[in-house]
Formats: structure tokens, sequence, C-alpha cells
């Protein structure tokens, strides 16, 4: 988690996320670095835009946690199901958000 932090930190101040201004963020803040983490990351952000990811963070909105009554323990009406052509088309337009790639690259450091 801590290379992610030093990676936004980095951005934030307007500098290049790299390598080895990652290193020196890491080093400074005491922390012993992985060259594999490093390299790994700088290239997963790369193709990234950490504005419209953080951008998309702030708007997705958190639900509250509340107990479960017995409406909600009862089971949803079934939908119709897909036919196959459908389900074909659907996987077809499925891609890999960005949101989904950072959440992604957080779940190796996490």
């Amino acid at each position: 988690m801590e290379y992610v932090y030093a990676s936004l930190l980095l951005h934030a101040a307007g500098k290049e996320v790299n390598e080895e201004n990652l290193k020196r963020v890491l080093d400074a803040a005491g922390i012993r670095t992985d060259e594999v983490r490093v390299k790994m990351l700088v290239a997963a952000l790369k193709e990234i835009n950490i504005d419209e990811v953080l951008k998309q963070a702030a708007i997705t909105p958190v639900t509250p946690v509340t107990t479960v009554t017995a409406q909600a323990a009862a089971p949803a009406p079934q939908q119709a199901q897909p036919t196959p052509t459908e389900a074909k088309e659907e996987e077809e337009k499925k891609e890999v958000s960005e949101e989904e790639i950072a959440e992604g690259i957080s779940s190796l450091f996490g």
C-alpha cells in the first residue's frame, strides 16, 4: 500500500511517477524498496490516467451498512436468462476500465 501512496504523493506534487522518484519517496519514508514491485507499479500506472481514477473514486457513493431484515433476506425474483447470442454480445462489449485496473493494482500491494 505504501507504494501506491508514494505514487499518489508524487502525482499530487506534480512530479513524474517513475522508478527513481518512487524509490526516493519510499527511501525518505524509511521503507525498504522492492525493485520488482516498483517496476510493476510504474509500468501499470503508465496505462492509467490517475486524475480520472481519482475523480471516479470521489464520485462513487458509499452505501451504509445496515442490519439484514426479513425483506432484505428474501430471494430476489429471477430475471430472464439471456440467449446465448445475447450473452456472447455482452461478453464482447465488456472492456477493462481504468477503475478495474486500479483495483487490480491495489490488490497487488494490499
